[in-house]
């Protein structure tokens, strides 16, 4: 049962999931861990249902989250805006106000964003 959900064990540990715990009891794979943020947890079920189907009966998940304040933390790249990153957490580059009003304490406009800046993904 590893070996088919080895694809999500990597992303756990690619994450730094903490606490992580695998098992596998009569031919159910036990996982459980802490995501960072709401973000990375959802990346994680996407990765199971990827490999077990919308509702994996061979698989049980207890992902707890770390951090509820925020949806996801987000280190500024070349070629990022605020659209695109909006687009890339919410699936809308229009909600690239939000992120903006999360960050404004260090953001001066929502055209200039730096590389390295660590900004906050809220919760909408």
């Amino acid at each position: 049962m590893k070996a088919k959900y080895q694809n999500v064990l990597n992303l756990g540990q690619e994450l730094n999931i903490k606490n992580g715990d695998v098992k596998e009891e009569n031919g159910v794979l036990h996982v459980s861990g802490t995501a960072k943020n709401q973000y990375e947890k959802n990346l994680l079920w996407d990765a199971i249902k990827a490999v077990g189907g919308e509702n994996p009966t061979d698989i049980i998940a207890d992902i707890t989250i770390e951090d509820t304040t925020v949806f996801a933390n987000h280190t500024v790249v070349s070629g990022d805006t605020l659209g695109k990153i909006a687009k890339q957490y919410y699936g809308d580059a229009m909600k690239y106000s939000e992120i903006f009003e999360a960050n404004n304490s260090i953001l001066k406009s929502a055209d200039a964003i730096s590389i390295g800046q660590e900004l906050v993904i809220p919760n909408l």
